[in-house]
């Protein structure tokens, strides 16, 4: 046997796998098995088929905003005096889980006064609860339920010892914190200079009584869709006078954009107002030479304001619950100049739902004249002071109100 026969033996000895499985029809270009590509087609073709209908109904529906577009400034470094930092964790929370929303507080004496979620105006005594008056009527909960329910937000002591409390829906009330009894001042939902008072928001009182000014967010937007104003961002807040001698109403300045907290600075003729969706504060004129003017207290916040609420050192403490980090991404920033992407959003998401998306961060300033920071406290994440609303300074200590949380939190000055 020569050589190359023995190969020719050999090789036909070699063992074979023998199986049970026919072989695959195969692509031999691709290499795609032919049940594979099936699949591919089908999942396509099914994927598509329940699209295409989504695709045309979210081209059809309407969207419930019309946003406008508008410019923000670069958001300001957060170092020096906004260096980020857990000061707010320090916090003590009162009487929680027993009351829900209390936006704004005040003080007579050791005795606190706040407005919640439920329609209430409650007394806060120690450790107990009371309910002074409810402005509204039951039932309370539900969004619905909420214009006849009432909600009441900003809430001050007048020169006479009374309450005044602006309601969002019901309007602005006077308020006895001893019986209970409320008199209407200014009803909501009325046409005051061609437009509805459709979203009340925070009120402040001159130190004779005499004069009251408050801020109406949105001709538009009632509190309930809060997120749609923020997101639509149309100048359509205003600030009004209400003349408690003459009971004449008047509007004191227009197109803000989400004005929400006011407060009279020294010499009551001006008032600071924040203008949320701009992140920054406006000083409104009027009274004096100036008075129908406006100029800006600080502008370029490093967060969206709240309420605006007097410290002892003769500044003021600004409640921010929404941060625009920098460095980090601004969700808000980024949308202003993109209204075609919050339409598409809210199309296809309610406000409940998006609310999950919003990163907390709370985080509370000291100002000065001119708009200087001079100290910020800060909750990253909110995880022990969330939806911070305003900060009432009393007896050394920072009350934080809420617009969502339930409870008050308590920071001891001396402890930061």
């Amino acid at each position: 046997m020569n050589q190359s026969a023995g190969l020719r033996f050999r090789r036909q000895q070699q063992p074979q796998i023998i199986t049970d499985e026919l072989p695959e029809h195969r692509d031999k270009r691709s290499g795609t098995t032919y049940s594979g590509k099936v699949f591919q087609v089908t999942l396509m073709s099914v994927g598509g088929f329940l699209l295409l209908p989504l695709l045309v109904i979210i081209l059809i529906l309407e969207s419930p905003i019309q946003p406008e577009v508008f410019s923000l400034k670069e958001p300001p470094l957060m170092k020096g005096c906004w260096e980020p930092n857990v000061k707010l964790r320090q916090a003590q929370r009162l009487f929680e889980d027993q009351i829900v929303g209390p936006e704004s507080i005040v003080n007579i004496g050791d005795v606190l006064f706040s407005g919640t979620a439920d329609g209430k105006i409650i007394r806060l005594i120690g450790r107990r609860i009371h309910t002074l008056t409810r402005l509204g009527t039951p039932p309370c909960g539900s969004r619905d339920e909420e214009p006849s329910c009432g909600r009441p937000l900003g809430i001050r002591v007048g020169p006479n010892g009374t309450l005044f409390v602006a309601d969002s829906y019901l309007g602005v009330f006077e308020v006895n914190p001893t019986t209970g009894e409320a008199t209407r001042l200014v009803s909501g939902g009325q046409v005051v200079g061609g437009r509805k008072l459709s979203f009340i928001n925070d009120v402040a009182i001159t130190s004779n009584g005499k004069k009251l000014y408050f801020t109406d967010s949105s001709s538009r937007w009632q509190r309930r869709d809060y997120l749609q104003l923020i997101m639509e961002a149309t100048a359509d807040g205003r600030v009004l006078e209400l003349d408690l001698d003459t009971r004449e109403l008047t509007v004191v300045m227009d197109n803000l954009r989400f004005p929400n907290g006011i407060q009279l600075l020294p010499d009551e003729e001006s008032v600071l107002v924040a203008e949320t969706t701009m992140a920054r504060i406006r000083r409104v004129h009027v009274a004096g030479l100036n008075k129908g003017g406006m100029d800006t207290f600080i502008d370029n916040l490093p967060g969206f304001p709240d309420n605006i609420r007097p410290s002892s050192s003769g500044g003021y403490w600004v409640a921010m619950s929404s941060v625009r980090p920098n460095p980090g991404f601004s969700m808000l920033d980024f949308l202003s100049q993109r209204p075609w992407i919050k339409k598409f959003i809210f199309k296809l998401f309610s406000q409940e739902v998006l609310m999950k998306f919003v990163p907390r961060y709370s985080l509370v300033a000291e100002l000065h004249d001119g708009g200087v920071c001079t100290r910020s406290f800060h909750d990253p994440n909110g995880l022990v002071a969330a939806y911070v609303s305003e900060v009432h300074e009393h007896d050394g200590n920072l009350y934080l109100g809420s617009f969502r949380s339930p409870y008050i939190a308590k920071l001891d000055l001396s402890a930061v």
